[in-house]
């Protein structure tokens, strides 16, 4: 499977953004999909993923809280990620990706594919 997303850009600080994240390759994908970000000189961090039925699991840290949302639309292997009250901190690389190994939802290690990303970048 190949996982493109999209919907990045410079924005100020306050807005919103919806980044999409399509899937490819294959008629159907059940596994989990998940977003991770990676700011310059930062490891990559878990933000949030999504089960087939949209079970949901969101990292553990404030600056998803009450801001964020992932959801998905299986008919179209297209995961989203509503990202609201954008903040200077949210300047990252945002890539999707498919779980196909078990492990935690938070882990790099449990997932097998990633996209490019897309580039969100806040300004003050």
């Amino acid at each position: 499977v190949q996982l493109q997303a999209s919907g990045g850009g410079l924005v100020q600080a306050g807005d919103s953004l919806r980044l999409s994240c399509t899937a490819s390759g294959r008629a159907s994908v059940t596994a989990p999909l998940a977003w991770f970000r990676q700011a310059p000189g930062k490891e990559r961090e878990f933000v949030a993923a999504i089960t087939w039925n949209n079970s949901t699991y969101y990292a553990d840290a404030d600056f998803v809280k009450g801001r964020f949302t992932i959801s998905r639309d299986n008919a179209k292997n297209t995961i989203y990620l509503q990202m609201n009250s954008l903040k200077p901190g949210d300047t990252a690389l945002y890539i999707c990706t498919e779980k196909v190994y078990s492990g935690y939802y938070y882990s790099t290690s449990s997932y097998g594919v990633w996209g490019q990303g897309t580039q969100v970048t806040v300004s003050s």
